[in-house]
């Protein structure tokens, strides 16, 4: 019986514990793919999860843990073999399953992507759920017509896990980046990110009661949501788009009906939790591919599992940048 070692949230009245505890394969839940996981992630929902908040686990103790990437040990799948090299990440991985803070997962088969060729497993988990949710809003924006001569594209929450990913792929692909960030000591951390402009979250927050704002941004892509949302829709160009992802301010925003028959504009709702396995693939081959990042480690904290309680509590207090690499292996 294998023991493995897994960080470990307790809820009760009090509040909520943390601790590094060891467990056995056999406790892990029936499904055909046993993955020794190398890396995870550490993206906002893993925080709610291991905070204890409502609307991610249901069950206590827990293991979070949205991402993992590792070698396959056991497979009952046609077409996964022991000894391969895969990505899982969303379904239900690390909210009510046991997820890639422990250092194995048994999961279904439907769940589970071959690592492109190309791309390692730590660069997988460096993109992680928050880059691969930044990458699909940049296919979003694509599939709409989105080129660099439309002009500035807004990114916000641009120091976030999806907004420094967001920042660096439409860079890459030769888009004018305008990064808007409530940090104001991060601005050369975005301008090598490929942020060509950097603006205060504070222009942006106002409440604004008129239903459209001057033509300012061809397409964004917004992960914050609330009066922010708002106004970037408000703000878009004729046949603009903005994809949104996120609700780190508020899952609310107000609109009018005028910006879209007015101005021809678009909402592109972004989903990667339950889109299907095939089109997960597709997105994941991009990132190996056209859309691979030279500069994925200039924004990456590496931690082991002891250090993610700590990581945790930073998050809530706002003082994450960037991507946080969990080593499963240390």
């Amino acid at each position: 019986m294998t023991e493995f070692n897994a960080f470990w949230v307790e809820k009760n009245d009090d509040g909520v514990a943390h601790s590094i505890i060891t467990r056995n394969i056999s406790d892990l839940p029936a499904g055909e793919v046993l993955v020794r996981v190398s890396y995870s992630s550490v993206n906002y929902k893993d925080a709610l999860s291991a905070k204890g908040m409502p609307g991610v686990t249901r069950n206590y103790p827990h293991t979070p843990g949205i991402d993992a990437a590792g070698v396959v040990v056991e497979s009952a799948a046609e077409g996964i073999s022991e000894g391969d090299e895969v990505i899982v990440i969303g379904f239900d991985l690390g909210m009510n399953t046991p997820g890639g803070y422990g250092q194995y997962i048994r999961v279904p088969a439907g769940w589970v992507t071959p690592l492109p060729a190309g791309m390692t497993l730590r660069e997988s988990m460096i993109i992680g759920t928050a880059g691969f949710t930044a990458a699909l809003c940049v296919g979003k924006l694509q599939q709409m017509g989105a080129t660099p001569a439309d002009g500035p594209v807004l990114v916000t929450g641009a120091t976030g896990g999806v907004g420094s990913v967001a920042v660096a792929l439409l860079a890459k692909l030769g888009f004018h980046v305008v990064a808007s960030s409530g940090k104001a000591d991060k601005t050369e951390y975005l301008k090598t990110l490929g942020a060509a402009e950097v603006i205060g979250r504070e222009e942006l927050a106002a409440e604004n009661k008129r239903p459209m704002a001057a033509e300012t941004w061809a397409h964004a892509v917004d992960n914050v949501g609330g009066e922010i949302l708002s106004n970037v829709i408000k703000g878009l160009k004729y046949g603009g788009s903005v994809a949104i992802c996120g609700l780190v301010a508020s899952p609310n925003f107000t609109a009018t009906v005028l910006p879209f028959i007015l101005r021809n504009v678009n909402v592109l709702g972004v989903d990667s939790v339950e889109l299907p396995l095939a089109q997960k693939n597709v997105a994941w081959n991009r990132l190996a591919t056209d859309l691979k990042l030279d500069n994925l480690e200039s924004m990456t904290r590496e931690i082991g599992l002891s250090d993610l309680s700590g990581v945790i509590d930073e998050i809530f207090a706002g003082q994450v940048a960037g991507r946080t690499l969990v080593n499963l292996q240390k």
